[in-house]
């Protein structure tokens, strides 16, 4: 008994998702107020979801400004192998939070504290640039634009005299 219910229930569903189909098609095809609106709802989804996606840069911006103002309040370490133990230890969270696309702000902090501890900061970069996703190294260089501390290019490691 079973056996012929499924089946035949299986059939109809298809049968009125079908002529559903058929209706809205239709029903697009030939009544100018419909397809009107669905021209609405189509420009108010793409409004709400643009604004979403400013909101969530917006916040992003806030929360990096915040991370990198905490970073430079907390401090690095000054002694040579501090500062290598801090760096082993960042970049290797660092490495580990990148895998995670809901993470990458944090993985991009954590490359960030490395980078303010390496003596040559441009060749980390350029390290970087090689090995770490795009998203975060597109946080990582945000988190460098807001900490105008930090001197990237091809004299920062040297000392004039």
């Amino acid at each position: 008994m079973t056996s012929s219910i499924r089946p035949t229930t299986l059939a109809l569903a298809t049968e009125e998702w079908i002529a559903y189909a058929v209706y809205f098609d239709h029903k697009r095809r030939t009544d100018p107020e419909f397809r009107k609106a669905l021209k609405r709802e189509s420009r108010r989804i793409a409004k709400a979801e643009r604004e979403e996606a400013e909101e969530h840069a917006g916040r992003q911006k806030q929360t990096i400004r915040s991370l990198v103002s905490s970073a430079q309040e907390e401090g690095f370490p000054s002694s040579v192998e501090d500062k290598e133990t801090y760096f082993m230890t960042a970049v290797g969270r660092g490495e580990s939070l990148c895998q995670n696309e809901s993470t990458h702000v944090e993985a991009a902090f954590s490359f960030y504290k490395a980078l303010k501890v390496y003596p040559q900061p441009g060749d980390l970069i350029t390290i970087y640039d090689k090995t770490v996703p795009k998203p975060v190294l597109d946080i990582l260089a945000d988190m460098v634009a807001i900490d105008g501390s930090l001197t990237i290019g091809s004299d920062a490691g040297t000392v004039d005299e």
